[in-house]
């Protein structure tokens, strides 16, 4: 419980701090990840990509997505997928350790059940420059 409120704490000053510094600098990781995660829940498209930037790489199993039209590519037939009723999704870990956040998650849709899946990010600057996805996925 201490952790989670010195998280909390820091998190406020660090947004503070990038405020009054006119913003511009260095969000805290954590808060531009719960920004996507958010995005991702919502399935909000532009709020998702506004994560992200044309140098961004998003590293799957068998593939690579570069730059945002690719990226928005990819995220468009997982949020159509997710859109399904009987979706849900669950993060089951978070890590975070200077500008890269991991986590893992599980899931299902009408189609697939995500067992097991986690994500590493790195980010910089406030946007997510590499994105990894490893996952086990079983169709349905």
């Amino acid at each position: 419980m201490i952790d989670t409120n010195i998280r909390a704490g820091m998190a406020a000053l660090t947004s503070a701090v990038a405020l009054t510094f006119g913003g511009a600098a260095f969000a805290d990781p954590e808060a531009v990840f719960d920004h996507h995660l958010q995005a991702f829940v919502d399935r909000n498209m532009e709020q998702n990509l506004a994560d992200y930037t044309d140098d961004s790489v998003v590293i799957i199993p068998n593939a690579i997505f570069r730059g945002l039209d690719e990226i928005e590519g990819f995220f468009g037939a997982i949020f159509q997928e997710f859109a399904q009723d009987g979706s849900s999704f669950e993060l089951t870990e978070k890590r975070v350790e200077g500008n890269v956040v991991y986590i893992s998650w599980r899931a299902e849709t009408p189609d697939n059940s995500y067992v097991y899946a986690t994500d590493t990010f790195v980010i910089e600057n406030d946007k997510i420059v590499t994105q990894t996805i490893g996952l086990v996925v079983e169709p349905k």
